[in-house]
């Protein structure tokens, strides 16, 4: 089969490209998936490079999202033909992951494909898409609505916030969107937001312990001073998810937003949550968080691009989602 293989060579370095290996065997618990579609995210970037916090394992197959209809199964609870996905877990870091044409997973990672979501639809969300749920679901958990103010969410021209952005939109919530790049500014425009604010200017005041009261709640997923500046920003009972770090993994901050205006700061993690959680988290995109811009946020490549991809990826310079047909 052909996959995207991620190596290391005599001198330690690593290359990666299209390469025809041995589709995989299915053992007992696990099935074998047809894939046709996959995606990419800036942990396959990472991966790609040999970094160490992602992929000790290698070769490597990338590829942390995968849709497909099930080829093979040693599993009681799916058959063939079953359209299913798989994100999370171990999945494309240290086990190969969705970038090949046949891909082998336990059966308790796999989740059911909504009906009303095609594999290309559900491909286009990806880990991003179930991110950008998970934390909108906790936000409305949490008794948000669009009547208590503007929405901070943060690298916004990112994959997970630009999907969060659409989906609060189609919601009906004020967003403002804050960006580290003036060129992203007329894409943010039309996802819907009604202003962006540059990180430059978002950070001028980031060392005072507490600023003026503006947002009912923020989507963050850059950390660092932006999180920071953010927090001190909340409105009385504001909430703040988080589940990035491309800006920094640090949190400088103090404690006053927490105890004069009783805000909230949840994680997102998308990779250990439960199978109940994430299917939910699924059924919701497949309804009512399912977005008419998907096209607009995703551009559809082959396995032979996702080396260039990645490269930009690492440089900063794509935005959006990026699909990967098989």
């Amino acid at each position: 089969m052909k996959a995207f293989v991620v190596e290391k060579d005599s001198k330690g370095n690593f290359i990666s490209g299209i390469k025809e290996i041995d589709a995989p065997i299915c053992e007992e618990n696990e099935v074998i998936i047809k894939a046709t579609y996959s995606s990419l995210n800036y942990k396959d970037a990472l991966s790609s490079i040999g970094n160490s916090g992602v992929t000790k394992v290698f070769p490597h197959i990338t590829g942390i999202d995968v849709s497909g209809t099930i080829f093979q199964s040693k599993s009681k609870d799916f058959k063939i033909k079953d359209r299913v996905t798989v994100t999370g877990y171990d999945f494309g870091m240290n086990t190969n992951g969705g970038h090949c044409e046949y891909v082998k997973v336990p059966s308790e990672w796999l989740v059911r494909t909504p009906e009303n979501l095609s594999d290309k639809e559900i491909m286009s969300y990806g880990t991003a898409g179930l991110t950008a749920a998970l934390a909108i679901d906790e936000l409305l958990n949490n008794g948000l609505s669009p009547n208590d103010g503007e929405v901070l969410v943060s690298g916004a021209s990112g994959g997970v916030s630009s999907l969060a952005i659409s989906i609060l939109n189609k919601l009906g919530f004020n967003i403002v969107a804050l960006s580290s790049n003036s060129n992203k500014i007329d894409y943010l425009k039309g996802l819907g937001v009604n202003e962006v604010i540059l990180n430059e200017d978002f950070l001028k005041d980031k060392n005072k312990a507490l600023l003026k009261e503006r947002y009912s709640t923020v989507i963050d997923s850059v950390g660092g001073d932006i999180l920071s500046c953010a927090l001190k920003q909340l409105k009385y009972n504001g909430i703040a998810t988080c589940f990035g770090l491309t800006y920094s993994n640090e949190l400088n901050t103090n404690i006053f937003p927490f105890i004069l205006r009783g805000i909230k700061l949840i994680g997102i993690d998308s990779v250990e949550c439960n199978l109940e959680k994430k299917q939910k988290a699924w059924n919701n995109l497949a309804t009512k968080y399912k977005i008419d811009n998907i096209d607009y946020i995703t551009k559809e490549i082959n396995l032979e691009k996702i080396k260039d991809v990645l490269k930009s990826m690492l440089e900063g310079k794509t935005s959006g989602r990026y699909l990967v047909k098989i």
